[in-house]
């Protein structure tokens, strides 16, 4: 099978899991003659903080923008041509799900043209299947371009922000049309019934983000072993993330607060950047924690590994998640975890199993829970092993990409091993197009 994946922006810093998910269903495919080829509707906005790996998945990957006028005008020519009444139709379904207004048309129609220019590419490709993450404005491209060009599409859910918009984006429409919908959790699923016709239900799966425990190990525990208990303090605190009002990283700095009253050498480190960072600096030389919180801005999958090689506690205060990859990654590395109880993170964190979670806003909580870690550096490396054993079990990469490829295959009728042959749709060129900004 040809799979085909479309973002708005790929490869993506703080969007690794889709990488390592299209790497897992490329190994797949050695096995199972299925190919991966990945699109992306931007450019990365800053290519030299990308990894060297990213760099070459950016290198191979294909970008709509900026849309070359000559491509643009063949593309939709060809289609209006040649299925006059599928482009039609689909210019109806671009006016039916658009975002009432001005703005809202104008930005419809530039995702209409965007789909047009997309299909003829996966025509030329042989693409049979097409795949989207988030489902927002690169969900609506992956929508029309599957009702102009006749192939199936599904998408994987994330939330939390999807949900809090879902008219703008039209899910319902979305998940009715799709083949199916991944969810990365049951809380996710929950959320995407809400919106769901009730006949749509049984396409909805759960497949989660992952990680690769093997690779992950090899390349993170390297040194963790050898540190002393000396230099395990309890004291050094971790938090990755965007600085931004979701994150909920205010409430993290005031229990910092209360933390140094009674611990005076407590160190937090903040890796991320984001709208907030003034304020939230600001708010730091108010609670005189200017000698505790090191801000890192943002750092590389490689440098978060580092960082968190040298923690003794990964603390997330959020308000909105999904099942945050960033929170497997410390549980994968054997560090202790105090996360907020919303959406899909009570699926990942088990409390008093493999980690704590508090309510969110809750700071007498979450001082609490951090002071119990600082002083017992038993429950430390207790909850660090769970918590490794949980996402090796429940969140391995290699496992949730079969999950997903086996549900790629089922929605055609196939299973792994047999494949249709692909074949190039009629009324298109016969030599594909070329792309000045990326290639295959």
């Amino acid at each position: 099978m040809r799979i085909a994946y479309l973002t708005g922006e790929y490869p993506r810093v703080t969007d690794t899991f889709i990488q390592r998910e299209v790497a897992a269903l490329r190994q797949q495919g050695e096995v199972n003659e299925t190919t991966v080829q990945t699109f992306s509707v931007r450019l990365p906005q800053s290519y030299e903080s990308l990894s060297t790996a990213q760099k070459e998945e950016s290198d191979r990957t294909r970008y709509l923008l900026p849309v070359q006028p000559l491509e643009l005008l063949t593309a939709h020519s060809l289609l209006l041509f040649t299925r006059p009444r599928r482009y039609l139709k689909t210019l109806r379904l671009a006016w039916k799900t658009r975002q009432l207004g001005v703005r809202g048309t104008i930005y419809q129609l530039i995702y209409f043209l965007e789909a047009g220019i997309l299909t003829r590419w996966l025509h030329h490709l042989g693409i049979e299947h097409l795949h989207n993450h988030f489902g927002d404005s690169s969900g609506t491209v992956t929508m029309l371009a599957s009702a102009l060009g006749d192939f199936g599409y599904s998408m994987t859910l994330h939330g939390p922000a999807i949900f809090f918009e879902p008219y703008r984006w039209q899910l319902s429409e979305k998940i009715s049309r799709a083949k199916f919908v991944s969810c990365i959790s049951y809380f996710c699923r929950s959320q995407a019934m809400i919106f769901a016709p009730l006949s749509a239900w049984p396409n909805l799966h759960i497949v989660h983000c992952g990680i690769d425990p093997k690779a992950f190990a090899e390349r993170a525990f390297a040194d963790v072993e050898t540190l002393t208990s000396a230099q395990r303090t309890g004291h050094r605190l971790l938090f990755v993330g965007r600085l931004a009002a979701a994150k909920g990283l205010p409430i993290l700095l005031q229990s910092m607060a209360e933390l140094k009253l009674t611990c005076d050498d407590i160190q937090l480190t903040v890796v991320g950047d984001g709208e907030d960072r003034a304020v939230l600096e600001a708010q730091v030389s108010a609670l005189n924690l200017t000698e505790s919180v090191d801000f890192v801005g943002y750092q590389s999958p490689d440098a978060v590994q580092g960082y968190l090689r040298q923690s003794d506690i990964f603390v997330m205060s959020s308000f909105a998640e999904g099942v945050p990859v960033v929170l497997m990654e410390a549980m994968m590395a054997g560090l202790p975890v105090v996360a907020t109880q919303i959406a899909g993170i009570s699926e990942l964190v088990e409390e008093g199993v493999n980690g704590f979670i508090v309510p969110p806003g809750d700071i007498p909580s979450l001082t609490a829970r951090i002071q119990r870690l600082m002083a017992d550096g038993d429950l430390r490396r207790q909850l660090g092993d769970r918590g490794r054993v949980k996402v090796s079990e429940s969140f391995n990469i290699h496992h949730e990409a079969k999950k997903l490829h086996q549900l790629m295959l089922s929605s055609y009728g196939l299973s792994p091993g047999i494949s249709r042959q692909a074949s190039t749709p009629p009324n298109t060129p016969s030599s594909p197009p070329k792309s000045k900004v990326g290639a295959f």
